[in-house]
C-alpha cells in the first residue's frame, strides 16, 4: 500500500458521505505535500505525458486550457484514482439505489475501467488543469460516454491567496421544482474535493429524485493555478 492510499483511506468516509448526501461535494484531509503538488503541476510542461490539450475559449468552454494524461498515467495519479474508487464504489451504489437505477460498478477499479474499455471508452479522462489571470471554467459535466462513474475528484495543486486569487471551485444544483443552489469551495493546496458529476438524489414528496448538478471554477483574478482532475470512467 502505497502512501497516498494511506492517506485517502484515513479519511473520515462517514463524514464525507454525509457531506456528499447534503451538499453535493465534500472536501478530503490533505493528501498531497507541498512538494508533491510542485511536481504534479510541474508535468504540465511535458508534452509526452498527455494524449490531448483543450483550449477553453476556442470551445466555448470558458477561458485557460487543460490537458489528459495518457496511458500509462503517472504512478502518483494512477495510485490516486485506485485508492479513492473503492471508497466511492459503495456510495455511488447507495444513490443509485435511492433513484431506482442500475448499479455496472464492480468492485475494483481495473474491473469497471475493462467495462469502458469493452463499451469503446478506452480514452484515459484523469487531466491537469492550468489556469491563469482571467481564466475561468463554464459550467459542465464530465459524461464522455454511456457509462459514468457518479463522483469525481479534483486536488489543488497550488496555494489560495498565495499562488493566485479567485478562481473558487462552483457547484450548481438544478433541484426538482425549485431554483437553483449553488455552493463555492476554496480548493485548499493538496486536498481533494469529492464532487458528483452527474446527478445525485434528493429527497421530496415521492421519495427521493435525481437532482442535476454541473461544475465549473470562477475567474481567475490573478496568478496561476493548477489542479489535479480524477475522472473514474475513461472517453470514448
Amino acid at each position: 500500500m502505497g502512501t497516498l492510499t494511506r492517506r485517502v483511506d484515513k479519511a473520515d468516509w462517514g463524514a464525507v458521505r454525509e457531506e456528499l448526501d447534503e451538499f453535493g461535494c465534500a472536501l478530503t484531509p490533505r493528501l498531497l505535500t507541498a512538494a508533491q503538488c510542485r511536481a504534479i503541476a510541474g508535468k504540465y510542461a511535458d508534452g509526452s505525458l498527455f494524449r490531448a490539450t483543450i483550449d477553453m475559449e476556442r470551445y466555448r468552454f470558458g477561458a485557460g486550457q487543460y490537458r489528459y494524461f495518457d496511458y500509462p498515467l503517472p504512478a502518483e495519479v494512477a495510485e490516486l484514482r485506485a485508492a479513492f474508487y473503492p471508497h466511492l464504489v459503495p456510495i455511488a451504489r447507495d444513490w443509485a439505489e435511492r433513484l431506482g437505477w442500475a448499479r455496472p460498478w464492480p468492485d475494483t477499479l481495473e474491473e469497471w475501467l475493462g467495462m469502458c474499455h469493452d463499451s469503446g471508452q478506452a480514452k484515459p479522462t484523469p487531466i491537469l488543469l492550468r489556469y491563469g489571470e482571467g481564466d475561468w471554467n463554464a459550467l459542465h459535466r464530465d459524461l464522455y460516454g454511456e457509462l459514468v462513474f457518479p463522483l469525481q475528484v479534483v486536488i489543488g495543486l497550488d496555494e489560495p491567496g498565495v499562488d493566485h486569487t479567485g478562481g473558487e471551485f462552483l457547484l450548481v444544483e438544478q433541484r426538482p421544482r425549485a431554483q437553483s443552489r449553488g455552493i463555492v469551495t476554496t480548493l485548499p493546496q493538496g486536498h481533494g474535493l469529492i464532487f458528483t458529476t452527474r446527478d445525485r438524489p434528493v429527497r421530496s414528496k415521492r421519495g427521493w429524485s435525481a437532482s442535476a448538478v454541473r461544475h465549473g471554477v470562477s475567474t481567475v483574478r490573478s496568478g496561476v493555478r493548477h489542479t489535479l482532475g480524477l475522472v473514474f470512467h475513461d472517453a470514448a
